[in-house]
């Protein structure tokens, strides 16, 4: 990770370096604080934010869910991160990470009266699956951990402590020569990524999970408005593991992984082993949403 000049902190920009918070901050030892992954792309009209509004909206539906009450308004933190890539003067295409978090001053596992703490990170940063899986697709394992299930926590807010799941998918994945985890629900159905949702394309039909055990994905919303442009019939159903096997392309998408073709699943190699026709479409359409070519979507850009 690069470094860049500014972390927002509670309402101040504050050197990248000192960035620091207490050994005793709550959510350190506990697990509850609630974080974004928003990127910003830079457009031929300079650098924007995609789906500004959504991500802030999400953040703080996160933090309702998980008894954490914000110190700060939707707008408030929408203009702290346009402060912060203003005052970071980046030269290419950035992550944004908002994070509300519980700070130092209680211990226990009764949270309610820890104090509420608020920083947004930013950097400059790639692929997370790299350029050549953008193009060529990556190579993906079933994972033997199943994804959190509703009757144990709550999906639907973007909690640091959901992701311990992800991190040993990953791990597992990495370490038995994959990129990346596909995890399935506590039925046995697809669920998501480790930090992705799934698609599938069969006889040129798009199908994607019901959000029942993964979080409401922005871009996988995009991603089906797109589809739907381009006259691709979209399904919204459950999948088993061995219509992954035989289907004719399957792909990732995520405010990081955007829009990742996958080549194989479990040694099967996935249609010819290459980025799909369906995929590519969808990936170049994604591309002129986020790089504000497409006049139709340009109101989801915030530019700086």
């Amino acid at each position: 990770m690069e470094k860049a000049k500014y972390i927002w902190m509670d309402g101040k920009l504050t050197p990248w370096d000192e960035a620091k918070v207490h050994i005793l901050t709550h959510t350190l030892h506990y697990g509850n604080g609630v974080f974004e992954g928003t990127r910003a792309y830079q457009t031929e009209d300079g650098l924007a934010i995609f789906r500004l509004r959504d991500h802030t909206k999400r953040l703080l539906n996160s933090a309702k869910i998980t008894m954490i009450k914000p110190p700060y308004t939707i707008e408030e933190l929408e203009n702290a991160q346009i402060e912060l890539l203003k005052a970071n003067d980046f030269k290419s295409n950035v992550y944004l990470r908002p994070l509300i978090y519980l700070g130092y001053g209680v211990m226990g596992l009764y949270h309610v009266n820890a104090p509420v703490q608020t920083s947004i990170a930013a950097w400059e940063w790639g692929s997370y699956l790299g350029d050549e899986g953008l193009e060529k697709g990556i190579r993906v394992k079933i994972s033997s951990f199943t994804r959190n299930s509703v009757k144990s926590t709550m999906g639907k807010a973007k909690a640091v402590a959901n992701y311990l799941n992800s991190q040993m998918a990953k791990f597992e994945a990495v370490e038995c020569g994959y990129e990346e985890a596909l995890m399935l629900d506590d039925e046995g159905f697809i669920a998501e990524g480790s930090g992705e949702c799934f698609f599938i394309v069969r006889d040129g039909v798009l199908i994607t999970p019901p959000n029942d055990t993964s979080l409401e994905s922005i871009t996988q919303d995009m991603v089906i408005k797109l589809a739907k442009d381009l006259d691709i019939e979209v399904k919204r159903e459950r999948i088993t593991r061995d219509e992954v096997f035989v289907c004719d392309e399957a792909f990732f998408t995520g405010t990081a992984a955007e829009v990742t073709p996958v080549r194989e699943v479990d040694a099967r190699i996935i249609g010819n082993g290459k980025r799909g026709a369906i995929t590519k479409r969808l990936q170049e359409a994604y591309f002129d949403v986020v790089y504000g070519r497409n006049d139709r979507y340009k109101n989801l850009l915030t530019y700086i």
